[in-house]
């Protein structure tokens, strides 16, 4: 080293700090009509011409139902000590109601095992947005009843794989399902009503509170139960009072409208008051906010962007920039006076802003939303037009830099006093994303779509060096 070189300290997580991959069943599984397995919204919704980039479905999707094996087996290689999957409801209780079909249970039984023996702690979504088309039909998530169809569900995954699975996540992104699925129309079931979506955040609330019952009541005391939140960052264009109160209001739709009732047992008055045109909120029936409050074990947080909005003014027009789609409904019931603004900086192929500020930001705010409350971040990743050179390698290096960028955020929070215990990558494989088809790769792992054929990227040999060692390698490191 010369005299003038500065040594560089490496960044280094906890020991029993978590690294993992995280997908979802529809965006991976394939198999749609395997083993009893019905339609979920997403097999109508994507079905449906218009809906999704290119008409894409997830029939196939990566055909992870029959290549698990394999694809634990890469997880093992690159150095995994954790992995999130979700379990498809419709493929456990086709029609939403009545007993499991075995079937499908096994599936998750053969996965939990196979990752149990590579030493793969496996964490389980019960609901990553595919609901059985028939509780659809019967009124969705705006309807009450499908809150206790799903805690009975809950109760069916939680015998079937509670001797086994510790950590338990009821939701995710209970805002994507509610907003995008019942108010822009962008995501299933494609409806568009505001006054539905708050509904359905309602439910989706009483879901959690509900499933977290039936999970507790049919596993093991230690298991973990959790929810996973796409919680905003949401920045205020100016400090003028105006955009302070546009923050404010979009903060209440984002993340108040969850973590109020769930963790305080409350909603905000303030998105009552932003909402009062749209509806009453007599939904909300009596003893529903403390089935709603049960305690958490954890708290799962999803980032990939900031928001900066400010209050409208007359010249304002156009799409909106919150980087959730495009419709001509608006996902934020009560705010069609909020203007979102693009953030400055580097975007991913989706347009969102890298900031891995806004990461430990949230991750502060929840230590003092929930003092006490372990923290994971259970989604955290970028697409990027990722293509295999001519020997077949697929080097990524944008993404090497975004997971350094937002790890260091994490180890950060850490050092400020978070208790943040794991990392999910998202995500392992290439897959489904969503409206957005095969045209967004999120993966570490390249899919080609044509032959299955699975390729680590950089990014994923990256991340596993940073999981076998606890600390985050050098962006040049990985060749």
């Amino acid at each position: 080293m010369l005299e003038s070189e500065t040594p560089v300290t490496p960044v280094t997580f906890p020991p029993a700090f978590l690294w993992g991959a995280a997908t979802s069943a529809y965006q991976i599984e394939g198999a749609v009509r395997e083993d009893g397995r019905t339609p979920s919204i997403w097999d109508t919704f994507s079905h449906t011409p218009g809906k999704t980039a290119g008409g894409d479905h997830g029939d196939i999707a990566v055909d992870h139902y029959h290549r698990y094996r394999d694809d634990v087996a890469l997880m093992a290689d690159l150095g995994l000590t954790a992995y999130r999957f979700s379990i498809s409801w419709s493929r456990v209780q086709p029609t939403g109601r009545g007993p499991a079909v075995q079937r499908g249970l096994d599936f998750y039984r053969r996965l939990v095992d196979e990752l149990l023996a590579h030493g793969i702690k496996p964490a389980v979504t019960l609901y990553h947005w595919d609901l059985p088309q028939e509780l659809e039909d019967a009124g969705g998530w705006p309807e009450r009843d499908t809150a206790y169809r799903f805690a009975e569900y809950a109760q069916i995954v939680g015998e079937a794989l509670g001797d086994r699975v510790e950590q338990w996540i009821t939701l995710n992104e209970p805002w994507c399902a509610a907003f995008l699925g019942y108010a822009s129309g962008v995501h299933a079931p494609g409806r568009t009503d505001p006054a539905a979506s708050l509904k359905a955040a309602h439910t989706l609330n009483l879901a959690h509170g509900l499933g977290t019952s039936a999970l507790r009541a049919s596993m093991p005391t230690r298991n973990s139960v959790a929810l996973s939140l796409n919680s905003s960052v949401v920045r205020p264009f100016s400090q003028d009072a105006a955009d302070l109160a546009a923050a404010q209001k979009i903060d209440d739709l984002a993340n108040g409208v969850f973590h109020g009732p769930i963790l305080h047992g409350a909603y905000p008055q303030t998105l009552f008051t932003a909402t009062e045109l749209i509806t009453d909120w007599s939904f909300v029936e009596d003893g529903d906010l403390a089935l709603i409050n049960q305690p958490l074990d954890a708290l799962g947080l999803n980032y990939y962007t900031p928001a900066l909005v400010s209050s409208a003014d007359a010249e304002t027009s156009g799409p909106r920039a919150d980087g959730h789609g495009s419709s001509a409904h608006s996902p934020w019931p009560g705010a069609d006076d909020v203007t979102f603004h693009q953030t400055p900086g580097e975007r991913t192929e989706m347009g969102w802003t890298i900031d891995p500020t806004g990461l430990h930001d949230l991750i502060m705010r929840y230590t003092r939303e929930a003092p006490g409350l372990p923290l994971y971040i259970t989604e955290n990743g970028a697409a990027y037009d990722d293509k295999p050179d001519p020997d077949g390698r697929v080097h990524d290096p944008e993404r090497v830099a975004y997971l350094q960028g937002h790890l260091a955020a994490v180890r950060r929070a850490i050092a400020d006093g978070a208790d943040v215990r794991g990392y999910y990558l998202w995500s392992l494989l290439d897959n489904f994303e969503w409206a957005y088809g095969y045209e967004k790769r999120f993966g570490a792992v390249y899919v080609d779509y044509t032959t299955l054929e699975r390729t680590p990227k950089s990014s994923a040999l990256w991340y596993g060096q940073a999981a076998r060692t606890g600390t985050l390698p050098e962006v040049r490191s990985i060749q």
